[in-house]
C-alpha cells in the first residue's frame, strides 16, 4: 500500500482480507499465507519492483472505480437525459440495464475466450473501450447512440473484473496481497456509492454530458497509467466452461445466487428510478437531490465497512439484516418520502444497508466454493450484473404503467425475501 493510504483504503484492509472473496481469488496465484503452492508459470514471472508494483495496484483501483462509477452514472442523470432524447424514465433506465446484461454474458465468455492472453493488453483495451464509451455518450446526437455507449461498458465491466480482480498477487510481495487486494477494492463501495451524487452534481452544475465527458478524461488518465506500470502478465490460469458448470451446481452456490439475486433485484429495480421519486413526490429541487444523494453515498460507505466487519461473524444473519433494512427504507418511502426530511432519514438508512450487499455476497460466493476462486469471482460478476441488468428493466416497466411511490413498495416487497429465505432450514444447511 501506499505510504500515506487514505482512511477509506485502510478500512477497506481490514474488510476485505476477513470478509471478502477476493483476497482469497488473489492468493491462489503466489505463495501467500493461506500456504497455496505457485504452479510452474507463476514462479516463473518476476515480481515488479515494490515502486511499480504498488503503481499498479493503483492503477487497478482506479480502473475499477472508473468502471464502477460509469455504469451507475445515469441513475443520477436519468431525468435530464431522457428529456434531452424526449423518451420516458422506464426507456432511460435502459442505460442500466444494457451494461449489466452485457457484462453479465462477457464475464464467462472473455474469461474463457481470453485465458491465453496476457492480462496486461486485456486489462488496458477493456480500458480503452471505456473511455470511447464516455466519450460517445457525451456527444451522442440520438439515444440510440447512448445504449451503444452502454453495451461497450457491459463488455468492459465483464472483462476488465473478472480479469483484474485476482491480480494482486502477481504485483507485490506474498506478505502484501491481501493489504492489495483491499486497495483494488476500496475503489468498489467508493465507486458505488459516490459514483452516483459526484454524477449528479456535475450535471446539475454542467449538464448531463460533461459528466460523461469528465468520466472519459478520467479513463483516459487510467489508461496511460496502465499502460505505463503494468508489466507483462501472461496468463497462468485457465478456467473452462465446466468449471463454472461444476460450481453453479453446489447448493450453497445457489444459495448465493438467490440472496444475490433478490436483494440486488430489490435494490436496482427501486434506486435507479431514485431521482424520478424524489422530483415527483418529495418535490425536492435539483440541490436538494445532489445533497441527497452525496448523504446516501456517505452512508453506504459507512455500511460497506461494519457490513465486511459482520459478515466475517454472521454471514447469513448479515446478509438478510441488511436486505430487511432496504425492504424497511423502501416500503416507507411512499408513506414517509413526502416530506424531505423523511425521505433523507430513510434514504440514509438504505444507503447503510445497500453498502453491506456486495461485501455479503462476494463472501458467500467464495465460502460456497474455495476451491474454485476464479469460478466464484465470474459467478459473482455475471450474476450481479445480470440482476442489475434485470432490475433496471423491471423498474422501468412499472414506472412507466404506475408511479415512483408504487415502485418503492414493490421494491420494498422484493427485499423482504432475502430474511425469510434466509430463515429456511434449507438455507441454514447450505449455510453450514
Amino acid at each position: 500500500m501506499p505510504a500515506a493510504p487514505s482512511p477509506a483504503s485502510a478500512t477497506a484492509n481490514t474488510t476485505f482480507t476477513t470478509a471478502n472473496p477476493t483476497p482469497t481469488t488473489a492468493d491462489t496465484t503466489t505463495p501467500a499465507p493461506t500456504g497455496h503452492t505457485p504452479t510452474t508459470a507463476e514462479a516463473a514471472t518476476p515480481l515488479p519492483s515494490p515502486l511499480k508494483g504498488w503503481l499498479a495496484v493503483v492503477g487497478l483501483m482506479l480502473g475499477i472505480f472508473a468502471i464502477v462509477t460509469t455504469e451507475i452514472l445515469p441513475i443520477g442523470l436519468l431525468t435530464s437525459i431522457g428529456s434531452s432524447f424526449t423518451v420516458s424514465d422506464g426507456m432511460a433506465g435502459l442505460m442500466m440495464t444494457m451494461p449489466g446484461l452485457l457484462a453479465a454474458v462477457a464475464a464467462p465468455l472473455v474469461t474463457v475466450a481470453t485465458a491465453r492472453i496476457d492480462r496486461r493488453l486485456m486489462l488496458c483495451a477493456c480500458t480503452l473501450l471505456l473511455a470511447v464509451a464516455n466519450f460517445l455518450a457525451a456527444a451522442a446526437p440520438h439515444y440510440w447512440l447512448v445504449l451503444v455507449s452502454r453495451v461497450m461498458v457491459g463488455v468492459t465491466i465483464g472483462g476488465f473484473w473478472s480479469i483484474g480482480v485476482g491480480l494482486a498477487a502477481r504485483l507485490v510481495a506474498p506478505e502484501s496481497v491481501g493489504r492489495a487486494t483491499a486497495v483494488i477494492f476500496s475503489a468498489v463501495p467508493l465507486g458505488s456509492v459516490l459514483g452516483v451524487p459526484a454524477g449528479t452534481l456535475i450535471g446539475d452544475l454542467a449538464g448531463w454530458r460533461a459528466a460523461f465527458t469528465v468520466m472519459g478524461v478520467l479513463t483516459v488518465g487510467v489508461l496511460v497509467l496502465l499502460v505505463v506500470v503494468l508489466p507483462p502478465l501472461p496468463a497462468v490460469h485457465i478456467t473452462r466452461l465446466a468449471v463454472l458448470r461444476t460450481t453453479a451446481r453446489s447448493a450453497p452456490t445457489r444459495l448465493a445466487l438467490l440472496l444475490t439475486f433478490l436483494a440486488v433485484l430489490a435494490h436496482f429495480g427501486a434506486y435507479t428510478y431514485i431521482t424520478p421519486f424524489f422530483e415527483q413526490i418529495t418535490h425536492a429541487s435539483p440541490t436538494q437531490v445532489t445533497v441527497f444523494l452525496l448523504l446516501y453515498g456517505a452512508a453506504g460507505i459507512a455500511g460497506t465497512f461494519l457490513g465486511g466487519a459482520a459478515v466475517a461473524r454472521r454471514p447469513l444473519a448479515t446478509f438478510g439484516l441488511a436486505a430487511g433494512l432496504i425492504a424497511m427504507a423502501t416500503l416507507l418511502l411512499p408513506l414517509l418520502g413526502h416530506w424531505p426530511l423523511g425521505a433523507l432519514a430513510l434514504l440514509i438508512v438504505w444507503g447503510v444497508a445497500y453498502g453491506a450487499v456486495p461485501v455479503c455476497s462476494q463472501t458467500w460466493f467464495t465460502k460456497a466454493a474455495p476451491h474454485a476462486p476464479e469460478a466464484t469471482s465470474v459467478l459473482f460478476t455475471a450474476s450481479f450484473q445480470a440482476t442489475i441488468s434485470a432490475g433496471a428493466l423491471a423498474g422501468g416497466v412499472i414506472v412507466d404503467r404506475t408511479s415512483p411511490a408504487t415502485l418503492m413498495a414493490i421494491g420494498g416487497a422484493t427485499a423482504i425475501l432475502v430474511p425469510l429465505v434466509a430463515c429456511l432450514p434449507a438455507a441454514k444447511r447450505a449455510a453450514a
